[in-house]
Parts: structure tokens; C-alpha cells; sequence
């Protein structure tokens, strides 16, 4: 298992970068919108215009299923990946190829999720 994430280790890396990426510019607002504007009554965040806005596209580019998508999905990937590194930290490198398969594995899965349910809006 330790030889696979060696191999798949710029993949994963790409996906944490942007995981990075999203939880930095695109998390944070997109929290203040949902769990501060929106109940004080600053922005209109109905069902209808919140679907509107997660089934977007432009030029027949979904970009609101992509965004969603990518929301859910790469956060988990960041995740994955400072788990991994702070078991590696505190001295479990025996442990790394089970613990971090798995944990790349619930990424996988949560990814997965993801698409199917932004496929499903």
C-alpha cells in the first residue's frame, strides 16, 4: 500500500493544493454568506435562488454544479492529507500505508458522493 500512495503521491498532493486553495477564497465567504448574512437577513439565500445558483452554467459550462462540487469534495482531500501528515508526526510511519489508504479512500468515496450529488441537481 506504501508503494500506491508513493505512486499516486502528486495526485494527492494536487488535490490537497486545491483543497487548500478552496478552504482559503472560497469556504470562507461562502460560511459568512450561509451562516451569517443569510439568517441576519442581508442576503435573500431562498431554495430557489440557492438552486439557481448551484445549477448555473455559462456557454453550456456547468459552473455552479463544478463549484459545488468542488466544495465538497477537496476539503476532504486536505483533510485526508493532514491527518496522514500528523499521524506521520507523532511517530506512526508503520502505520502510514493502512492509515493513509483509508484515509484516502474516505476522500475517494466523499468525492464520489460529491459528483453524484451535484449530478443529481
Amino acid at each position: 500500500m506504501k508503494k500506491l500512495l508513493l505512486t499516486l503521491e502528486p495526485i494527492i498532493w494536487l488535490m490537497f493544493g486545491q483543497g487548500i486553495l478552496l478552504g482559503t477564497m472560497l469556504l470562507t465567504p461562502w460560511q459568512i454568506m450561509v451562516g451569517l448574512a443569510a439568517p441576519l437577513g442581508m442576503i435573500d439565500l431562498s431554495f430557489e435562488r440557492a438552486h439557481a445558483l448551484a445549477s448555473a452554467s455559462i456557454l453550456g459550462i456547468p459552473i455552479g454544479p463544478l463549484v459545488v462540487a468542488a466544495i465538497i469534495a477537496l476539503p476532504l482531500w486536505k483533510g485526508a492529507h493532514h491527518v496522514r501528515s500528523l499521524l506521520i508526526d507523532f511517530g506512526g510511519e508503520a502505520r502510514d500505508g493502512l492509515v493513509g489508504g483509508v484515509l484516502y479512500l474516505i476522500a475517494t468515496a466523499g468525492t464520489v458522493g460529491a459528483i453524484l450529488a451535484v449530478v443529481r441537481l
